[in-house]
């Protein structure tokens, strides 16, 4: 007589069920938005002790160690004082164009070592991305970390230079604060932006110099931005006074000298440095995001 097997039927949870209960995901699932944020969040001791560990890497064979961080802008201004306020006689619509030349000489690389370095944020670090587990955006955001430490130190040597040359301190210098946050902010987007591009277009490192080159051009940096009202009308001068970086620079040139001239009003320019803070801030981290699974591979 044949013998019947009852097979019970399994009423427990189900291993999706299991897996959710336990905090485990499907291998090679983009995370939401929010989940990769609280990701990043996580690894922060490890982002901090990597930006760290690349300051020291830096700059450790040198002699003169973090004091290269002030000595290049300030190398850098006093040869494009020259050049422009001398030579050229830039310096003949701004009363006090040192301050005013180290400002925007200052405030513009802050953003541009922070580009040149975003580029290569992820390609040139392939071993440790195919080598450990982490969010890749903990790349770009210590080239952040990075600069934004060094921008402290230029900052305390600008303003040395903005009193030295005679501009009184006064409390609109606490304006400076914000104005660094939110170009911090637009920063980070930008890094990330840049990776992400800089990940599959691998020329784009060498085109980096030029554009950052006719970006500061556009920016003011050498030369009164009067020069604007006077060559440019209607769209166009929107357009170039519409510039983040331009904006930066005033917001700083605004908040630690006293009648200088600008290129808008200053509740104008806050609200642009707001809307790009914001706008690539916030979309060059979602950018970033998208592109999470390919990093390092191929």
């Amino acid at each position: 007589m044949a013998q019947t097997t009852v097979v019970e039927s399994y009423s427990g949870p189900t291993p999706k069920e299991l897996a959710r209960k336990h905090g485990l995901g499907a291998a090679g699932r983009l995370p939401s938005l929010p989940e990769y944020t609280r990701l990043i969040w996580s690894y922060r001791h490890f982002i901090w002790e990597f930006a760290s560990a690349k300051v020291s890497a830096a700059l450790g064979n040198t002699r003169l160690g973090m004091i290269w961080q002030v000595l290049t802008p300030l190398f850098n201004a006093g040869v494009y004082y020259v050049i422009f306020g001398v030579l050229l006689n830039t310096k003949r619509d701004v009363d006090n164009f040192i301050a005013y030349l180290c400002a925007g000489v200052f405030i513009f690389g802050y953003t541009q070592s922070v580009v040149q370095a975003g580029v290569q944020a992820i390609s040139g670090n392939l071993g440790l991305i195919r080598a450990l587990h982490f969010p890749r955006a903990s790349l770009p955001i210590s080239i952040v970390l990075v600069e934004a430490r060094n921008m402290i130190a230029s900052m305390a040597v600008l303003i040395a230079i903005v009193l030295f040359t005679g501009e009184p301190l006064t409390w609109e210098w606490l304006l400076a604060i914000p104005a660094l946050l939110l170009q911090t902010f637009f920063n980070a987007g930008f890094t990330m932006l840049v990776a992400r591009l800089g990940s599959k277009l691998h020329d784009l490192r060498q085109l980096i110099p030029f554009i950052m080159r006719v970006w500061m051009y556009g920016s003011a940096v050498l030369y009164p931005v009067t020069q604007f009202t006077q060559h440019l009308h209607g769209w166009k001068l929107a357009v170039v006074q519409a510039n983040p970086l331009l904006v930066y620079i005033e917001l700083i040139r605004h908040a630690l000298m006293e009648d200088v001239p600008l290129a808008g009003t200053p509740t104008r320019l806050w609200i642009q440095a707001i809307i790009w803070a914001l706008v690539v801030g916030i979309g060059g981290y979602a950018y970033f995001w998208r592109g999470e699974k390919g990093y390092g591979r191929g």
